[in-house]
C-alpha cells in the first residue's frame, strides 16, 4: 500500500484533515523506530552469525548481496533462514539484504520470507516502481508464511543518480518503508571521483535523504564521513555525533566494536531528555492560562517547540525499551 504523504499537501481540500493525521501518525511511528546501529554480517560465514545475537546492536542484516560471492549464494540463502529464528535473541530487529536482479531478489525473498524476520533491505533503488513490485512480492510470500499483510518493513538505500533524483516518489510508495539511506560508493563511481575522509561527496545526496525522510514521515540513516579504518573509534565517534546533529538516527556497521559508539551516539542524553520534560511542564502552564507560548530559560516555547519535547520523550521511552531487551541477553 502506497504511503499516502506524496507531493500534494491536501491543502484547501477535503484531505486536508486527514492527511496532518496521516503525518502525525507517520512521524510518530518514525520517533519510537530504534534502529541506531544495524551490524551487517555475510549470511554465508556461520562464525559471524553465530554471535551477532551478542553484540548488542540493535538491528542485526543477514547479508545476500554485496558481502556474499556469487558461487555461495544458493547456501547463503538456506543459512539466512536458518539464521532468523536465533539471530534475534539480544533483541535486535532481524534484516536480510536481498540481491538487486530481480530474479535473484525473488529467489532470495522465497528463501527469508517466514517468521521472525523484520524486514527487507532492497539495495540500490531507483524507482517508485521497483518498491511497489517489491511490496507486492512480499505481500504474496506474508501470504504464504502465514504472517499477517505489511508484517515486514522495508529499508532503502540510494545508492545512485537515478535513485536520488527519484527519492521522494520512493520514500512514498509503501507504507512498508521505515528508513532510506544514502549509499554513496556507487555515486562516486558514477561521478569518478573518490571518496574523501570529510564526505564532502555524501552531503548533497545525505541531506537529501535527511529532508525526503522527513516528508515521508520515516528514518533517514547514515553517517557524514567516510572511516575507511574500522578500528579508528574516535573517528567513527566524530562522525556519528555529526550525523545525529544533521538529523540521521542510525547506520550501519561492519565490525561490532562500532556498534556501542552506535547505541551512545544516537541516543538521548539525560540533559535533552530533562530539557523536554521542562518544556511540555512550562507550555502545559502556559496553556492551561489560554496562551499557546511561554519563556523557559530565556527563550520562546511554542506549539511546534511543545510538540517537538513530546516526540523527545516518545523516543527517549522506545530508546529505553530496546535496551531494555538487550540488557536480557
Amino acid at each position: 500500500m502506497q504511503n499516502d504523504l506524496g507531493q500534494d499537501s491536501g491543502w484547501a481540500s477535503r484531505r486536508e484533515g486527514q492527511r496532518l493525521a496521516y503525518r502525525s501518525e507517520r512521524v510518530a511511528n518514525a520517533m519510537t523506530l530504534v534502529r541506531r546501529s544495524t551490524l551487517i554480517v555475510p549470511a554465508n560465514v556461520p562464525r559471524f552469525v553465530e554471535k551477532a545475537h551478542l553484540r548488542g546492536a540493535d538491528a542485526v542484516m543477514l547479508d545476500l548481496e554485496d558481502a556474499v560471492p556469487d558461487d555461495e549464494k544458493a547456501a547463503a540463502r538456506e543459512m539466512a533462514r536458518e539464521a532468523i529464528s536465533h539471530v534475534g535473541r539480544g533483541g535486535a530487529d532481524i534484516l536480510v539484504r536481498v540481491n538487486k536482479p530481480f530474479e535473484l531478489a525473488v529467489r532470495d525473498l522465497d528463501a527469508v520470507v517466514c517468521q521472525g524476520l523484520t524486514g527487507i533491505f532492497f539495495p540500490k533503488v531507483e524507482s517508485a516502481r521497483e518498491v511497489m513490485i517489491l511490496d507486492a512480492l512480499i505481500a504474496e510470500r506474508e501470504l504464504k508464511a502465514g504472517l499477517p499483510l505489511g508484517t515486514l518493513q522495508l529499508g532503502l538505500p540510494v545508492e545512485g543518480a537515478v535513485g536520488l533524483t527519484n527519492a521522494v516518489s520512493i520514500a512514498t510508495a509503501s507504507e512498508r518503508i521505515v528508513s532510506m539511506t544514502f549509499g554513496s560508493e556507487d555515486v562516486t563511481l558514477e561521478l569518478g571521483i573518490e571518496p574523501t575522509a570529510e564526505g564532502r561527496e555524501r552531503f548533497y545526496g545525505n541531506a537529501r535523504m535527511v529532508m525526503v525522510a522527513a516528508h515521508a514521515g520515516i528514518q533517514a540513516h547514515g553517517r557524514l564521513g567516510n572511516v575507511a579504518d574500522y578500528t579508528n573509534l574516535d573517528a567513527w565517534a566524530s562522525t556519528i555525533r555529526d550525523a545525529k546533529s544533521f538529523g540521521f538516527k542510525g547506520s550501519t556497521a561492519i565490525h561490532p566494536d562500532q556498534i556501542p559508539i552506535l547505541n551512545r551516539e544516537f541516543s538521548l542524553d539525560e540533559a535533552e531528555i530533562d530539557h523536554a520534560r521542562r518544556v511540555i511542564t512550562t507550555y502545559e502552564e502556559a496553556e492551561s492560562r489560554g496562551r499557546a507560548s511561554a519563556t523557559l530559560d530565556g527563550k520562546m516555547i511554542d506549539i511546534p517547540t511543545a510538540k517537538r519535547a513530546r516526540l523527545i520523550l516518545m523516543r527517549a521511552d522506545a530508546i529505553a525499551r530496546k535496551d531494555t531487551a538487550h540488557a536480557g541477553v
